[in-house]
This record gives C-alpha cells, structure tokens and sequence, in this order.
C-alpha cells in the first residue's frame, strides 16, 4: 500500500497488522510538497514495486495535476484501489476516523442506537451470557474474598458512579482491585507503579475477574455484555472536553467488555483513549450479531492469555 500524506498517523500495532496484509508499505508527505515532486515520487515507486491500495491520507486538496495521474494510473491498471483515509480504516483496520478538531462531522455518519431487533438480539446474548456467570459467580466470589482479605483487607466491591447510555450516570460495581483510597478525588488513571495497586487487584484487572459483579448492572438493564466500556463520569467530563465527538459513544449503553477493549489493549492516556474512541464508533456503526460474538470469542482469548488492562 502507498499512504499519501499524514492526516492519520498509524499506530505501531496498526502498522503490524497492515503488514500482514500488505506486503510492502511506503509513505509519501504531500504538505508543502510541489505537486510535480509528488507525481515524480509515485511513479519511482510504482517502477520498482506494485502497490494495489493508495491511501489518500491527507488534509490539504490535493492539486488537479495529481489527482488527474492517480486516475490515469487507475485506469492503466485496474487493480489499482485509490481510497480515503476514512474508509480505508474501516474497511482495514475496523474502526472509525476521528478528527482532531471539531470541524469534521462526516465521522458521525450513521453514528446511532440499536434498532428494536438489534436491542432483543443483544438482550438475548446478555441473559445467555448472564445465566452462565451466574453460576459461576458464588465461586469465584470465594476465591476473591479470600485473595482480597488477605493482601488488602477492606471491602469486597468498589462502587464508582459511570456514565450509561444517552449520558445518564449509573452505579457500576465491581470487585475491589485496589487498596482503598478516595476515589472521588483521586483523579488517577491506573500506571504500572501505582502505589493504590495490590498484587491480586493486578491479576484481577489483567484476567477481566474485577468485572464480574457488572452482571447484576446487566441485570438492572444499565449495561450490556458487549458495548463502549462505560467510563467514570469525572474521567468522561474531561475527555469530553479534549477529545472531539467523545460523547457520541454515549447513543448506546455500555458493555463490561467491548471492541475497543479486544482490538485496543492500552489505555492510559489521551491519544489511547481516542484510538479506542475510534473502535467504539466502529462497533456502534457496524453493529451485526457475528460482531457481537466474534467479541466474545476475542474477550476469551485476551482473559485466558491475561492481557486485560
């Protein structure tokens, strides 16, 4: 693939993952460039090497003289598929183009809620799903206790008021992964030497265990199995503020488990948090049961080879 210009940077991890699509990626800057620069730069590069998909990955118009060659270049090659950054993020790597300013609202196309059969399709996987933890769940409460009792005595759940579907605060509760402290004033997102952490609160969040009391939010219709992994209201005031069209994930109701949580690992600052941002928008827009399970497989593989947050 070719990448024509630097609106959107790839991730490392993107990068891989195109690499095992596309066995040779070459980049070309388009800003400031003379268009006849630019032209000269393409075809050195189509002379030594086919390159099936060029990405028009730019912000600034691209000049006639170059658009007039991409599509001379086409037709002497059908093979050739000249695509936009947007829809090539879609189609590729499965997540949706996110501006870095506000003045982009093409991202929020068919950005909406689940239609009635969609809504009883995922209520469906939710009581499944339920009625399998649930029988679990007397165990596994056991195990934790016991664990919790002995490196951080405390209590057993940690309550945090999160933001729910059309930006309505619940009550999420989960098993306590942390010492104790203030969390209404500890504004602190989790790092790897966290001085609130303890040695099974870590394996708990690593192993998704600390998520397992979400049942009973499912239960009281707050969230579902699959969805935007619902975010403490504090948290979400600031993003909202940094991060353009932060609040549209909101259309729909949460999940304890997501796309953007089994395609995205990190999430530790603002720029992990719109990546993740782009998944959820994704997972919102192309919304299918085989989505729905493909995410539920994913979510096992990363429990079972402990790669959770």
């Amino acid at each position: 693939m070719l990448i024509l210009g630097n609106k959107y940077t790839f991730t490392d991890l993107e990068l891989k993952r195109l690499t095992k699509k596309f066995s040779s990626i070459k980049h070309i800057s388009y800003k400031d460039e003379d268009p006849q620069v630019v032209i000269a730069d393409i075809e050195d590069i189509f002379s030594k090497n086919s390159y099936p998909v060029v990405v028009l990955n730019t912000k600034a118009t691209l000049d006639d003289s170059i658009i007039r060659y991409l599509t001379n270049l086409q037709f002497k090659n059908s093979n050739i598929t000249i695509i936009a950054i947007e829809h090539f993020l879609e189609k590729y790597l499965h997540k949706c183009y996110i501006p870095e300013d506000n003045n982009d609202f093409h991202c929020l196309d068919n950005i909406k809620g689940y239609t009635f059969f969609q809504t009883l399709q995922k209520k469906g996987v939710d009581y499944l799903s339920v009625s399998v933890l649930l029988m679990m769940f007397p165990f596994i409460k056991y195990v934790v206790k016991k664990k919790i009792d002995k490196q951080s005595p405390g209590s057993l759940y940690f309550h945090q008021a999160r933001v729910g579907c059309n930006n309505k605060d619940f009550e999420c509760i989960k098993f306590r992964s942390m010492h104790e402290h203030d969390s209404e004033n500890d504004v602190r997102t989790a790092t790897k030497e966290d001085d609130r952490k303890f040695p099974w609160g870590e394996s708990m969040r690593r192993m998704r265990i600390d998520e397992l009391p979400q049942i009973f939010n499912i239960l009281k219709g707050e969230v579902h199995l699959i969805g935007p992994r619902a975010e403490w209201n504090k948290l979400t005031q600031e993003y909202e503020k940094e991060i353009p069209y932060y609040n549209q994930r909101h259309v729909v109701a949460p999940g304890i488990t997501g796309w953007a949580q089994v395609m995205f690992v990190e999430g530790r600052s603002k720029d992990d948090t719109r990546q993740k941002l782009m998944y959820d928008l994704y997972y919102i827009k192309n919304w299918s049961l085989l989505l729905e399970l493909k995410i539920i497989y994913k979510t096992i593989v990363v429990v079972l080879s402990k790669r959770g947050i």
